[in-house]
């Protein structure tokens, strides 16, 4: 009689151990599965509408619409200054800057702040047109460039800029710009 209790006993802690490891094995599956599916998704942000277009930037690329708008946006930061405002010209830019191309923009940027520092020069940019490149990460804003002597425009002038960008997992960041030659952006219209 015990030998048969002992039996008993023994076969349901065997079917409870069966069920165990089945249940530790569907679990060993699913969570190499998800890991699997995390590792090889690329990732993504949903941006904050503002614009009528849905925008993200994922891991995988950059949408023409985002680098549309980010070039827009330092564009008009870039091209528009005015001698008030030169320090925090400099270190809005640089806060775009690609790590490795900090140094190298910063001396830019310094040139252009000594240029400009004391004088009654300014300047702003009107957008006519962007054309982005999203795979080569190139942006080229053409517009008109207008100098300022106090109020009295002193120049207008038709410019093309080329923008260039990295991308580090989520992170757009600036690379360089350009004024093109006016050949260059003649071209293009």
């Amino acid at each position: 009689m015990r030998a048969e209790f002992a039996h008993e006993q023994a076969q349901a802690y065997l079917r409870q151990r069966n069920r165990f490891a089945m249940l530790a094995g569907v679990l060993g599956f699913t969570s190499v599965l998800s890991l699997g599916a995390a590792v090889t998704r690329d990732e993504q942000v949903v941006l904050v509408p503002i614009t009528a277009e849905r925008l993200s930037l994922s891991s995988a690329g950059v949408d023409a619409p985002y680098l549309e708008l980010v070039t827009r946006d330092t564009a008009l930061m870039l091209l528009n200054r005015a001698p008030e405002s030169l320090d925090y010209w400099m270190a809005s830019i640089l806060k775009l800057a690609d790590p490795a191309a900090h140094g190298r923009l910063k001396a830019e940027l310094v040139q252009i702040v000594e240029e400009q520092r004391g004088s009654d020069i300014s300047q702003a940019f009107v957008i006519a047109r962007i054309e982005v490149d999203p795979r080569g990460l190139t942006s080229t804003v053409t517009g008109t460039l207008k100098t300022f002597v106090g109020a009295q425009v002193i120049a207008s002038q038709r410019r093309a800029f080329r923008f260039r960008w990295s991308q580090r997992g989520l992170s757009l960041q600036l690379t360089g710009f350009e004024q093109l030659p006016s050949d260059e952006k003649d071209k293009g219209q």
